[in-house]
């Protein structure tokens, strides 16, 4: 069986996670901390970046966008790039505002500042001036989920894509740390809550680390 190496709130292992659960792929995960790569993961990724997935005939495919477009060429599983070329080019760009600019002003401070640096030694403490710029910054990207989400049945198109999942792994990792107020903005919790219904989704919201328990609505699909 293949093996994914992740790091359970890493945005971009996550994506990949629900990818490969909604394409019927299975794997066995293997945990990293990302502040600390493993000798295994640096040998395949001299970067230490994640996630790495290890075929079983030996290949490495490392990086989330390099694994996503991986997955979609093998051809197994429901497509999560569906469409002609422009439908494809606004999950693409989609994709990218969640990895690039969302990770930017959001995931990345947060979980640096309330994860990472919670297990890094000798870190210092959580920067608290960071953590309420990145929970400002949050509002506004919940709104355009909102009204993509309100625009289309998903948030590229017609259909699921991995516009969603990139989305979702985002916002996932931050609701385990209860910072989405999802009271203020339902549309996006309705969005949130169709996804999270999902079968790909179940191993997800067992996640757990290691003294630090989940939000208490994180499991809850009826939040």
């Amino acid at each position: 069986m293949a093996k994914l190496h992740h790091f359970v709130l890493d945005p971009y292992s996550r994506r990949i996670r629900l990818s490969l659960a909604e394409k019927g792929q299975p794997v066995a995960l293997v945990d990293e901390r990302p502040w600390a790569p493993s000798r295994v993961l640096l040998d395949h990724n001299p970067s230490g970046l994640l996630p790495v997935l290890l075929e079983e005939s030996g290949a490495a495919i490392c990086g989330v966008e390099a694994l996503g477009e991986y997955l979609e060429e093998q051809g197994e599983g429901r497509p999560l790039l569906p469409g002609n070329a422009i439908a494809r080019a606004e999950i693409r760009r989609l994709v990218a505002w969640f990895d690039v600019k969302f990770y930017t002003e959001v995931s990345e401070p947060l979980l640096t500042e309330k994860v990472v640096k919670r297990f890094m030694p000798g870190s210092a403490a959580p920067d608290m001036a960071r953590v309420r710029a990145s929970l400002q910054r949050l509002k506004p990207h919940l709104d355009y989920v909102a009204w993509l989400a309100e625009q289309r049945s998903w948030l590229a198109g017609e259909e699921l894509s991995l516009a969603d999942l990139a989305a979702a792994a985002h916002i996932s990792a931050l609701d385990y740390l209860g910072d989405v107020n999802w009271s203020e903005n339902l549309v996006a919790k309705s969005w949130y809550q169709r996804i999270k219904s999902r079968p790909a989704f179940r191993a997800l919201l067992g996640d757990s680390v290691p003294g630090m328990a989940p939000s208490a609505s994180y499991a809850d699909l009826d939040f």
